[in-house]
């Protein structure tokens, strides 16, 4: 056996465990790098560390009694015959027996989401807004590092750098050793003993910022717009997450929007309709001249080309959809009244007859379905 843990710490092959801590704990005040900075010091307190693990922990212990080196994934163990890898057994059961080693601490961040709210002409025509978001950054005191200024963090001593500390468990087959993350360091490899006192040793803080956000024409409530790396800072000054910015549109008094195309109602006087008009539409890209023609009707859509919201993901634009309310007067003076019966008796509309009118495509109205099925009984 290449090393003597028992002689390293000092103890007899029979010792006890609390016998062990205390031998461990009187070498380790001697030989601490910050009490004695000297490097063979320094050797001599990772081997008598690596004796402590070893020994304190009785399933190691048991297979370094054995003949094995429960530190070195490929130790041969007298249990197994002469020669056997534990590596073998390992590539057998877990697919490889390369180690795994130490995880960063650096992480990428988590992707974050805010909400804001648009008009509809800034949906239509986009523009640029200023938003005010609380993330995480990376701590700007250790750098995202975790550790106070000065400082770095230090090999684990438990795990020795490796991340994972592995134990001998009985099988079927005899012992096996499997690996598990250091339960000291949490898998690092090395430990933080002076945390940064800004972010607590986790490498970033919370902080609020302005960023600017481009807003493309034609967004519609749901639309989400992505900042790449404007997210969440990661644990240990990792990359930082995208920042998506979904978009929620208001409604609008006048203008309702149905996908690219805008609708909107116009009030026309009976008089207008019949006669025909030219009025001026407050659109939302300006001033519109319209003209409604003589005769029509209430309900009637004039449809202005090109002036609806442009195409997200595409090119052109949609409509916009003017709905006429022709408007009947209700409240008409004496002079008012015999124009218009003066009018109703010129167009023979003083009697007027109101019949029901069958549609064309029904092959009859509903009283004339009536009739023929009272008609076509015996």
């Amino acid at each position: 056996m290449a090393t003597d843990y028992y002689a390293l710490l000092g103890i007899e092959r029979d010792a006890g465990p609390e016998e062990i801590k205390r031998a461990y704990r009187r070498l380790a005040r001697e030989l601490h790098p910050d009490v004695n900075p000297d490097p063979e010091t320094q050797d001599r307190f990772k081997e008598v560390t690596a004796a402590y693990e070893v020994l304190s922990d009785p399933q190691k212990r048991q297979m370094y009694d054995m003949g094995g080196d429960p530190l070195r994934a490929g130790s041969a163990g007298g249990g197994f015959g002469g020669g056997f890898d534990f590596g073998d057994i390992m590539d057998a059961f877990f697919g490889g027996g390369t180690p795994r080693g130490p995880r960063t601490r650096q992480r990428r961040g988590q992707d974050a989401l805010i909400r804001i709210e648009v008009e509809l002409k800034e949906a239509m025509f986009g523009g640029k807004r200023d938003i005010t978001v609380d993330t995480a950054a990376r701590c700007e005191a250790c750098a995202g590092a975790g550790a106070a200024p000065g400082t770095e963090p230090t090999t684990c001593p438990m795990c020795r750098g490796r991340g994972e500390i592995q134990q001998v468990q009985r099988s079927f087959l005899g012992q096996v050793m499997t690996a598990r993350p250091c339960p000291q360091c949490s898998g690092f490899g090395t430990t933080i003993a002076h945390p940064c006192v800004e972010c607590s040793g986790d490498g970033r803080v919370r902080t609020r910022r302005t960023i600017e956000v481009t807003i493309p024409a034609g967004v519609d409530t749901g639309t989400r717009i992505q900042l790449s790396g404007q997210g969440e800072v990661g644990p240990g000054g990792g990359d930082s997450g995208d920042l998506y910015v979904e978009i929620v549109e208001k409604p609008h008094p006048i203008f309702e929007r149905r996908g690219d195309d805008l609708h909107c109602s116009v009030q026309v006087p009976m008089t207008a309709a019949a006669l025909g008009t030219s009025v001026t539409l407050d659109t939302l890209d300006g001033e519109e001249g319209m003209t409604i023609p003589a005769g029509t009707q209430p309900g009637e859509v004039l449809t202005l080309r090109a002036r609806g919201v442009p195409r997200l993901r595409g090119t052109g634009r949609g409509d916009l959809h003017v709905h006429l309310d022709v408007r009947t007067p209700t409240r008409l003076d004496e002079t008012q009244t015999d124009l218009i019966q003066q009018l109703a008796q010129m167009r023979g509309e003083d009697s007027a007859s109101i019949s029901v009118q069958e549609s064309a495509d029904s092959g009859g109205g509903l009283f004339s379905r009536l009739r023929d099925a009272f008609s076509s009984r015996p």
